[in-house]
């Protein structure tokens, strides 16, 4: 589990809240919190107050994979196969081994043709998804993706649900503004001003949210 306690770290305030295995969406509105969450899961802030905990440990003891919203952020090398190579590199996994495992990893997200490419020619749509196999490529116990969503078309957001599913990571939390994305997922957290007002499964959490613009509209007019 992923444990929450006692928060206090800029606007958020979150006396209890625990994350299980699985994949978990966060959504809200604009500035309620969703980064500044996903950052503490990720270890790259820690709170002013309280403990966050993967499976009793702190996030920072943990093998995380983060990718940003913004894709440039995500950036570190030149071309997309060095990009996809560097976490294992960083690892000094022998050549070989990295070799293997960049062209298996490009090939399971439907990036390969983009290995030689420069990563500052690619699309911001190519650049996410880079991102997300370089975040992915050390099978990392938790996969944090920060509306990575945004940059993407609707049928390589479905696609790439199926994608996380295999991804290896024990937890996958994603914040996201596409409500079609956060109903496909096993947990959902609903942030408003900083707290987190309803968490529990997508259909329970949306059935309380059924006349905010937060719900699915797939759900509301079925086909």
């Amino acid at each position: 589990m992923i444990t929450f306690e006692h928060i206090r770290h800029r606007l958020l305030a979150i006396d209890s809240l625990t994350i299980a295995p699985g994949i978990t969406s966060v959504i809200g509105p604009n500035g309620s919190g969703k980064s500044t969450l996903l950052k503490l899961c990720a270890g790259i802030a820690e709170p002013d107050c309280g403990t966050v905990l993967v499976d009793g440990r702190s996030p920072r003891e943990t093998e995380i994979g983060y990718v940003n919203e913004f894709p440039d952020r995500n950036i570190l090398f030149s071309t997309v196969r060095d990009e996809l190579a560097s976490p294992l590199r960083f690892r000094h996994t022998p050549c070989r081994e990295t070799d293997q495992a960049v062209r298996a990893c490009a090939e399971t997200r439907g990036i390969s043709r983009l290995l030689d490419r420069d990563m500052q020619d690619l699309s911001g749509g190519e650049k996410i998804l880079v991102a997300l196999a370089t975040a992915c490529i050390t099978r990392p116990r938790v996969l944090v993706l920060d509306e990575y969503d945004s940059h993407l078309d609707a049928d390589r957001c479905e696609w790439l649900n199926t994608v996380l599913r295999v991804s290896g990571a024990g937890y996958v939390i994603r914040c996201t503004q596409q409500m079609e994305t956060a109903a496909v997922g096993d947990q959902l957290i609903y942030i408003e001003k900083g707290h987190v007002v309803h968490a529990g499964t997508p259909a329970g959490v949306f059935a309380l949210l059924c006349d905010s613009p937060f719900y699915p509209l797939s759900w509301r007019w079925p086909v």
